[in-house]
């Protein structure tokens, strides 16, 4: 997937928290999100700061499906709020190759989300 691809999907599934997101797709938007934030910044904080509340919505949609598709609950991107242990967890969980068999058979949440515990 492009840099291109993944910024246009990302905005096409705005708020879209079903599905799966392989790694291509959350480490380009994560991207664009730090090079947007980074420039707005340089302009005016408070631009940095309209910029990250209307990318967040889409940031949390596209976590959550990165997470499906490694076996996670989307519910486990809160991780963040805990200082460090949480945040090295989620970088290896976002990380990581998903799982092969997930993109098939999306019918259900039983069937998006495995639990791996």
């Amino acid at each position: 997937m492009t840099f291109g691809e993944s910024i246009r999907i990302c905005f096409s599934k705005y708020a879209d928290f079903s599905g799966i997101a392989g790694r291509s797709e959350f480490w380009w938007w994560a991207l664009f999100n730090l090079i947007g934030s980074l420039a707005l910044n340089a302009i005016d904080y408070r631009l940095s700061w309209a910029w990250t509340i209307a990318t967040l919505l889409p940031y949390l949609a596209v976590t959550t499906r990165r997470l499906h598709d490694t076996g996670r609950n989307g519910w486990l991107q809160l991780l963040f709020l805990v200082p460090v242990i949480g945040w090295i967890l989620m970088i290896i969980w976002l990380a990581q190759k998903g799982r092969a068999g997930l993109a098939v058979g999306m019918g259900d949440r039983s069937d998006r989300v495995e639990r791996t515990f």
